[in-house]
Parts: C-alpha cells; structure tokens; sequence
C-alpha cells in the first residue's frame, strides 16, 4: 500500500497568549479546563491548545476550531481573551510557572532562558510513513523556510528585532551557547544518524547541566534525549510523527492549512524520486528536489529577516508547493516601527484577539482531502 492510500494523522499544538479586557497578559485560570487538549505553558500568560491526530483536513479543522471556540466561549465568561502573536510584543518580564525541569532549563542556558519566555508558537505533528520516515524529515527540513508564512510579531520588548521576532529569540539568541540548540539541523542519511545526533546533543546537554550545578540524576529525572533538545525538526517516538515548530502562534486556519500541505507532500513521498541538489528547490510531477542544506540555510535566514518582502523566500516557497498568497503574516502589518509602547501593545493584542475570535467563525473550503 502506498503512503497515500491510507489516512494520513496530523495533528497541531497552538500556543496563544491570555489577556484580559485591557490587553493586559493574564494567567488562564479555568481556561485549562474549558475544553480538551488546553494545557498550561511554562510561562504563567499562555494557554496551548492541542488536536488530537486526525485523518483529514476537515476533520482537524473541525476539531482545532471547536477546541479553540470553547475556550474562547470560557473565556468571555470570564473577562479574558487569547491572543494569536508570536511575542507579547511589549512585556518587561514574563513569569514561569515554577517546575523541577524549567528550574535546570535555566542553570544550563543562564540568563538568556528569558528569551524563551516571551515566545508563543505553533506545533505540526505528521505521522511517520513506513519507508519514507526520513525523506520526510528531510523534506520538512527543506520546508523550514515556510515560517515566514505566519510571521507573527516582529517586536521583542517592543523594540524591532526581525520579520520573525520568535524565531530570531528562539535561533539566534536563547541558545546561542549551547552548541546545536536552538537551529534547524542538516539532512540524515538514516535514522540511525538521527539517533546518533539525538544522543549527542543529550550528552552536551547534561555537561552543561553539570558544570552549571545540576546533579546528573536531576537531569535524568526530568530530560530524556528526545525532550533535551530543541531543534525545528524532530522524530517524535511517543507519538511516531514528525515534528515542525517553527511556524509562530497562528489562527487556527493558517494552523490547519500548514498541516495540510505538509501532509499532502508525505503523500507523495513514494511515488516521486526525492534528491538533494542545487541551490533552487521545486516539487514536480515525479520529483521532489530539495537544496543543498547550506541553501535552505540561506532561505531561512531571509525569512526570519525579512519574512514574506523577501522575493527570494516567496519564489522559493511557490517552487516548493505553498499558495504563497492564502497568508497574510501579521508581522508586516504592524511592522514599520522601531519602538512600541506598552498601551500600543495593549492595543495590538485586543485587535488580534478579536481577529482569533472570527477565525473560529468562518467556514472556508478544504485545501486537502
């Protein structure tokens, strides 16, 4: 049977920030219990909302858009809103939620943990195929650029960092000591390469934890090498996908319309001849061609840069099979500032909340399916 004889389970992760009538960033309180798959984030203003895996474009979008409703119906019950943006877009501080694990998250990174903090973003889960698991990491690898399609914030305690302000925080600068965290990583040959990889950075990590104090069992209690790292593209072993987080928090839309072309290409994956070369990219009939990585490498840095004004990335995405035009990243539109006060801030995140608040309302058509 091929791949795409059979369902194919996706499933998303969509962090938004928790504001009250003001604007002001809040806690969820009793949004955690408003509706299945909402959990708390390790920071006291976010609230995630998870899907289950689903087998079908409509179905995903039927589930994410009813989980994210119901806690937005808990929510007006309750003087709150949620806010899809990848930053708060002005914040001074933002506070954890005090656990065991975040405690030597911040003994290894240090200070720059805080970056971390002000960041909110969206998961993509599509399972693994037999036969093809790693071309699918390698295409989601050569995707990566496609964060520049729900860019959601270009300010950092509002001043301007990039188009892609998370992902900035996240690559460049929260783990900008430890090496390999943090950054996309190259294409694998095989799983084994993946694990070999996987294990290492474990190791780097509980050096690091060590020299900065942490009891080894400590690190063993509550980091596995799985959950240790931080990259954009992972093997998940628990829920036997593929994992992508780059893309920032987003509507439940674009969240759907990213898992469905994701999806859609693993489809494929075994009725086209996948090779790396070149510096271009292109899906074709029977092909699939992803660039050299040092090329995908150049792509993503222009989208955290520049995001969509980029042509470069825009071209590069078209080749790539995304309608580059069905996205309309947030980050453009509120861009052209150096600075934001704390009140503009206020102001942005109440627009955007209501913005959540249609997506969830409107009906479009299926991309996929």
């Amino acid at each position: 049977m091929s791949a795409h004889d059979s369902p194919i389970r996706r499933s998303v992760e969509v962090e938004y920030w928790v504001i009250d009538e003001r604007g002001r960033l809040t806690e969820p309180g009793a949004l955690v219990d408003a509706s299945p798959g909402a959990e708390r984030e390790f920071v006291e203003p976010l609230l995630e909302i998870k899907t289950t895996p689903c087998a079908t474009t409509a179905a995903l979008r039927e589930e994410l858009t009813e989980r994210v409703a119901t806690v937005l119906d808990r929510a007006d019950e309750l003087g709150k809103r949620l806010v899809p943006l990848a930053t708060p877009v002005h914040a001074d501080e933002i506070a954890e939620i005090p656990s065991a694990r975040t405690r030597v998250q911040n003994e290894v990174v240090g200070s720059d943990f805080e970056y971390v903090r002000h960041c909110a973003g969206t998961h993509v889960h599509v399972e693994q195929q037999p036969g093809v698991a790693v071309d699918q990491h390698n295409a989601f690898v050569a995707l990566d650029p496609a964060l520049a399609l729900v860019n959601a914030s270009p300010y950092f305690r509002g001043q301007r960092l990039a188009a892609g302000a998370r992902s900035k925080l996240y690559r460049w600068m929260a783990y900008d000591d430890l090496p390999h965290q943090g950054r996309l990583w190259p294409y694998v040959d095989d799983r084994e390469e993946y694990t070999r990889r996987l294990e290492r950075r474990y190791e780097d990590f509980e050096t690091a934890a060590i020299d900065a104090g942490v009891q080894r069992r400590a690190v063993a209690k509550h980091f596995d090498p799985e959950s240790a790292v931080w990259t954009p593209v992972q093997f998940r072993e628990a829920f036997s996908t593929v994992e992508w987080r780059s893309p920032d928090a987003a509507l439940p839309s674009d969240a759907v319309r990213l898992a469905d072309r994701l999806a859609a290409l693993v489809g494929r994956l075994d009725e086209v001849d996948v090779r790396i070369e070149g510096d271009r990219g292109r899906i074709g009939h029977d092909e699939l061609v992803l660039p050299e990585f040092d090329a995908v490498i150049g792509y993503v840095n222009d989208a955290i840069r520049d995001g969509l004004t980029s042509s470069s990335v825009r071209s590069y995405l078209d080749r790539m099979g995304f309608d580059v035009s069905a996205y309309d990243p947030v980050s453009h539109e509120i861009d052209g500032r150096a600075t934001v006060s704390p009140s503009e801030a206020r102001d942005i995140r109440l627009e955007h909340a209501d913005r959540l608040a249609a997506d969830v309302r409107r009906v479009g058509p299926l991309v996929g399916d």
